[in-house]
């Protein structure tokens, strides 16, 4: 998978329309805006058409705070 130009692996829009922050994956260099960082963080699995062996990530658990 190679992007052409810098856009949220997710929602593919660029910086122009939403903030971008770097991910690197398997030595790739790709791009996720703030609202889509959850999805990486806590579903991971939701990206597996868009980053492939992403699946053997295991989803962050919630935590509680006391």
């Amino acid at each position: 998978m190679s992007q052409s130009k810098d856009v949220c692996l997710y929602c593919e829009r660029d910086s122009n329309q939403v903030p971008l922050m770097p991910v690197v994956f398997k030595d790739q260099d790709l791009w996720i805006c703030p609202q889509h960082l959850p999805i990486l963080i806590h579903k991971p699995a939701q990206l597996a058409d868009k980053l492939p062996g992403v699946t053997q990530l295991s989803p962050v658990e919630p935590h509680h705070h006391d």
